[in-house]
């Protein structure tokens, strides 16, 4: 394995537009689980479903729901950049890595240094009154209990986060779309490549016209993802592990 990543490491040298694109196996050496791990949402979820519970469904009828629910589950306020997230900003600093697009809302990316984070999914470092659209501070939601209220209209304060039922930030996403169709070096971390529309962006890279000459696709991942078999790199390790082996 460590000749695997040594000759990545040298794949990525020659690379002149790499983008990483992550999912949540990037923070869960930061202590926060992903959805589908052992004690991820999806395994230790009650008798109402992770999709209810965080949907705009869910904020619009039972907000008191949502909201307990989503401070329990989704912040994890103690969190902290794990070598991964330090290793792709200092990567970006050295110029290096042209992008992160990430699946994650946790904000780690941004902590850690980067700078060019494209946010699918959008981030719990931000909150806004669905009101009057006030932008409001970093740690509000956590901070008070039951249904957050603005201070100005008394709207109540959102998460800006994708929720289920509501559509990816187009901005975002074709900003993404660029990103990926001007990579040479596509490199995949922490993500199972389940989730779209996210996930059809690789679809995009590993479709787009070069690939197989001069377009790198790695994967980073514990487990096994759609595209594997489309793979110049496949590692079954750590991200937390592998990406500071890059520098």
């Amino acid at each position: 394995m460590k000749d695997e990543i040594g000759r990545l490491k040298e794949a990525f040298d020659r690379s002149r537009h790499a983008v990483f694109f992550g999912g949540a196996g990037m923070s869960t050496a930061s202590g926060i689980p992903d959805f589908r791990g052992a004690s991820g949402l999806y395994t230790v979820s009650g008798e109402e479903s992770p999709e209810y519970l965080l949907s705009d469904e869910c904020l619009a009828k039972e907000p008191e729901k949502f909201f307990a629910y989503y401070r329990s589950k989704i912040l994890y306020p103690g969190a902290k950049p794990n070598p991964a997230h330090l290793a792709l900003a200092e990567l970006e600093k050295r110029g290096r890595l042209h992008a992160v697009i990430t699946q994650n809302i946790d904000g780690l990316h941004q902590a850690a240094g980067s700078r060019k984070v494209l946010e699918l999914h959008g981030s719990c470092a931000r909150s806004y009154c669905s009101k009057c659209g006030r932008p409001v501070e970093r740690d509000f939601i956590a901070e008070t209990e039951g249904i957050p209220r603005c201070e100005t209209c008394g709207g109540v304060v959102r998460p800006d986060v994708v929720l289920y039922g509501e559509f990816l930030p187009q901005e975002t996403f074709e900003e993404a779309k660029r990103e990926i169709g001007a990579a040479d070096f596509l490199l995949v971390g922490g993500s199972s490549l389940t989730v779209y529309p996210a996930a059809s962006l690789v679809s995009r890279f590993t479709r787009g016209a070069g690939r197989g000459r001069d377009k790198v696709l790695a994967i980073v991942n514990f487990d096994e993802t759609p595209y594997d078999c489309d793979a110049d790199f496949l590692i079954r390790e750590s991200v937390a592990a592998v990406l500071p082996q890059l520098l």
